[in-house]
């Protein structure tokens, strides 16, 4: 249904069952990038238009429940539903399987011209917020507590276009602002992007990442332009994941004006993943052969970046046959107890950075066309060290820095 505004009052509270049976019957959804039918969202709309949600009341998700128990454990999504299944056949409604999937807060599926404003959401049996194949979506001024929940994501654009991210309160359980694309051979068979995405004058307060691209990669994630955000509390600020099956990737990723107070990176990369999730694929080596389902992140862009503290300012886990490429990250005030540490990395700039840290050394492994300009390092030891292995490094260039010698580092002739 078309042009309807669900608008809370000041005092409202909303309560959500947790009985898989108020859910049914399962509906079309995604659950962590794979099509599925299951329980539809809490709040749930499919191939609507004009939609909004708006005031200042509060939405409180399941207690302690079957549709938070009653869910798939020891494995992961893509393991139990094979990809040649008809999604009309993949139905999970705690009847015909043993398991369901569970139902996130508010998920608009399919729709145009969504405005969502003012609610605040807490205790989630799952993601938030989620936009799921929609165009036109604007969310404002909505706040999240969903800490100690697993999987608690804040908001989340999947598969969606033309986004407003604005004035917005997250403390999760998982990551808080986060683009995703499909997952594996099912978010190929879809295709369809994240893109044309703006997150901007947000707080991430709690969580496993501020701002993530990932894992789910497989339309791409393009066009990010995330700028005046702060992360007060998070594990990793800038967050990147995918996984050698996962496909896609992600690429334009803007951020600037940023401040960040961290217990992990500021900037951090993983395309490996674990092998929990992904078995062998995790090992880094050998390299695999390129495929439909292997990933790629490149230019990706960050300035204008303030991080009072953090364990590690940039730390890069790429992958050999599909290296991290074109990052920039400029005009930087850097506390931190860990430099750099980079593997799998082309056609990268660091430049007009002022680092302080304990730590003295910078690590790269095969990485190539690397450049360090203009770097202030404030270190424990007076000499910083360039620590650069792997036989595919070369053309690494450090130029204009304190504390350490120009260098010009080439790969070796055989």
């Amino acid at each position: 249904m078309d042009n309807i505004n669900l608008h809370f009052a000041d005092s409202a509270i909303l309560k959500f069952s947790g009985e898989i049976k108020d859910y049914l019957p399962v509906v079309f959804t995604r659950s962590e990038g794979i099509e599925v039918m299951s329980l539809g969202a809490c709040i749930y709309a499919n191939g609507a238009a004009n939609i909004a949600i708006t005031g200042n009341g509060r939405l409180i998700g399941p207690g302690k429940s079957p549709v938070r128990e009653e869910i798939l454990k020891g494995d992961v999504v893509e393991n139990v539903i094979a990809p040649d299944t008809p999604v009309s056949e993949r139905i999970y409604d705690g009847m015909a399987k043993p398991f369901i999937f569970s139902p996130m807060l508010i998920s608009p599926m399919n729709c145009k011209k969504v405005y969502i404003e003012g609610v605040s959401l807490e205790n989630t049996a799952f993601w938030n917020i989620v936009a799921i194949y929609c165009d036109d979506v604007i969310i404002r001024g909505v706040t999240v507590n969903s800490v100690g929940i697993p999987g608690g994501d804040g908001i989340n654009m999947e598969s969606s276009r033309n986004v407003l991210i604005e004035y917005c309160t997250l403390s999760c359980g998982d990551d808080c602002f986060t683009m995703k694309a499909g997952r594996g051979d099912d978010g190929l068979r879809v295709n369809k992007p994240t893109e044309n995405i703006v997150v901007r004058y947000c707080l991430a307060k709690q969580g496993h990442g501020g701002v993530t691209c990932g894992s789910e990669t497989a339309g791409m994630i393009r066009n990010l332009y995330v700028h005046d955000c702060v992360f007060k509390n998070t594990r990793v600020g800038i967050r990147f994941k995918t996984r050698r099956p996962r496909g896609g990737g992600g690429e334009n990723l803007n951020y600037e004006r940023l401040r960040m107070n961290l217990s992990k990176e500021a900037f951090g990369w993983d395309m490996l993943g674990s092998s929990m999730y992904v078995g062998e694929l995790a090992n880094r080596l050998p390299a695999r052969t390129i495929n439909r389902l292997t990933p790629r992140y490149e230019n990706i862009h960050a300035k204008d970046i303030l991080v009072e503290n953090a364990r590690c300012f940039v730390k890069i886990i790429g992958l050999p046959e599909s290296p991290l490429k074109n990052v920039i990250i400029e005009n930087a005030k850097v506390n931190c107890s860990q430099i750099f540490y980079a593997q799998d990395l082309k056609n990268s700039t660091f430049r007009n950075i002022k680092l302080t840290s304990p730590d003295s050394l910078l690590i790269l492994i095969d990485a190539k066309n690397i450049v360090f300009d203009n770097i202030e390092f404030n270190t424990a030891i007076d000499t910083v060290l360039f620590e650069i292995k792997g036989n595919a490094s070369d053309s690494i260039f450090v130029k204009s820095c304190t504390n350490t010698e120009d260098i010009e580092f080439f790969a070796k002739e055989l």
